[in-house]
């Protein structure tokens, strides 16, 4: 049988407590060699900007992680988020990830999915959809890289308010979440030539079936829930990471 593909989001490293970071190194470890694709689709990092001679130290540990799981055969996919779609060369080119502005459509184990990170889908938010074409353009990509690194880390902690909003429990996220599943099944009904739609960005894990082996799927977040899907020919299935064995 061929190996599994798993899915994680949103973890916002480098803005939640140093466990989140401890429990995606022990996860990493326990995939070494034993999946085919690991997908983080979005909000890896609470932020991310590439500079052309800096590397973040508080995310040491966490790229180093990556690099050993990716030399040790698995596939890294990373779909920017509205916090970390700045990637560029490094991550590409030294530490093996590939980078996507999603939407994209791939295969996992077998499985045709259609992936984004959530963020502007569905109906409304048009302040935001136009706030994100700015952000992930060409040109404030280059600005931001003409701020001092620690400036910019700072700047962006700030506007973000992740640990804010975790305190307040993420306002809004089950609105964001019925957003999402609605297109989803909309998407599945109108392309019934996939069989995943993977969303992230609600923080709201869902795995829904609809009809024969087709999902919906939302990997949730790691901040309060832990969670991750694996795809695998005999199935779509979520976990809790405790530490332990997939779905132990």
């Amino acid at each position: 049988m061929a190996k599994p593909s798993v899915i994680i989001s949103d973890l916002h490293l480098g803005a939640v407590p140093d466990t989140v970071q401890q429990d995606f190194l022990s996860f990493a470890e326990r995939w070494h060699g034993a999946a085919e694709t690991l997908l983080i689709n979005g909000d890896l990092f609470d932020f991310w900007c590439e500079f052309k001679t800096v590397v973040p130290s508080q995310h040491f540990d966490t790229l180093r992680a990556l690099a050993d799981l990716r030399e040790s055969g698995v596939r890294l996919i990373l779909v920017g988020g509205n916090h970390d779609a700045w990637g560029g060369p490094f991550l590409q080119d030294k530490i093996g990830i590939e980078l996507a502005d999603g939407p994209i459509e791939l295969e996992l184990s077998g499985r045709r999915a259609w992936v984004a990170h959530g963020d502007g889908i569905g109906p409304g938010d048009l302040g935001y959809k136009m706030l994100k074409r700015v952000i992930r353009s060409r040109p404030f990509r280059g600005f931001m890289r003409l701020i001092h690194p620690d400036m910019a880390w700072g700047i962006a902690n700030r506007v973000s308010r992740t640990s804010e909003r975790e305190a307040h429990g993420f306002k809004g996220a089950k609105a964001r979440a019925g957003i999402l599943e609605t297109e989803a099944l909309r998407l599945l009904d109108e392309r019934p030539d996939l069989d995943l739609v993977v969303f992230g960005h609600s923080h709201v894990p869902a795995l829904k079936a609809v009809g024969d082996g087709r999902f919906y799927v939302n990997s949730g977040d790691w901040i309060g829930n832990r969670t991750y899907t694996v795809v695998s020919e005999a199935g779509v299935e979520q976990f809790d990471w405790d530490g332990g064995q997939a779905g132990k």
